[in-house]
């Protein structure tokens, strides 16, 4: 199997999740938009598409133009192909756009290990039926989808106090998950170098917040890493 894997910053790549994939032997084609590559013309040879998160928001196509072009491609694989699609964090912000959603400023940011909560409908759904009712999990997003009500094509499956739309699916195939499912216990130090990340933190948690978050992370790793070897699995039988 092919898996197309769309990212915005290197350290930022499908983590526990791309270790799962490797296992599997499943070919990777990776994507480093920030760095100048190109995404394929051709996106039917690809059985699913990851697109994963980044420091960049949605609407700063002037600072960042490949994210004109990644939107295209991305409505094309899901919309056109009706292809199965995971996008996490920038790329649930993505997903929710090129659905007709629009992203705002989260008030306040979500930067934390947090509840999700998911609906009663998660029960029927291909991938996440299996989780339990709440789990918690690692936000660190300021921005959020929001206005997709009005789409027959889109189901509400999990929110938090903050956000509504922590994960929504587009028919059955594309899915938006707000918080980092997918992460390993080197994410934390390493996406705290990032100096747009390191600022959110600090602005939402103070001074030596890092340190807190990593042992926070680190205590609920365990379950996280389960969630993602159950949401692969299930994923997996989309392809």
């Amino acid at each position: 199997m092919n898996i197309i894997v769309l990212q915005h910053i290197k350290i930022e790549d499908p983590g526990y999740i791309k270790d799962l994939m490797l296992a599997d032997g499943l070919k990777l084609t990776t994507i480093e938009l920030d760095e100048g590559e190109k995404i394929p013309e051709n996106l039917s040879k690809f059985d699913g598409m990851l697109c994963m998160g980044g420091p960049m928001d949605t609407y700063m196509e002037k600072q960042y133009p490949w994210l004109i072009e990644e939107k295209k491609k991305i409505k094309e694989f899901v919309v056109e192909l009706k292809k199965p699609y995971l996008g996490f964090c920038l790329g649930c912000q993505l997903l929710g756009e090129v659905v007709g959603g629009k992203v705002v400023k989260s008030n306040p940011a979500e930067i934390g290990i947090m509840d999700i909560n998911f609906l009663k409908v998660k029960q029927e759904d291909k991938l996440f039926s299996k989780f339990p009712d709440t789990i918690k999990s690692l936000q660190w997003h300021s921005y959020e989808v929001q206005g997709i009500e009005d789409n027959n094509d889109v189901t509400l499956l999990a929110s938090s106090p903050i956000t509504k739309y922590q994960i929504f699916k587009y028919q059955n195939h594309a899915y938006g998950i707000q918080f980092h499912i997918e992460i390993k216990d080197t994410t934390v130090n390493e996406w705290g170098c990032v100096p747009e990340y390191k600022k959110a933190l600090e602005d939402q948690l103070g001074d030596d917040a890092l340190k807190k978050f990593d042992k926070s992370a680190n205590d609920n790793m365990k379950d996280m890493n389960n969630y993602s070897t159950i949401l692969y699995n299930n994923f997996k039988k989309l392809l």
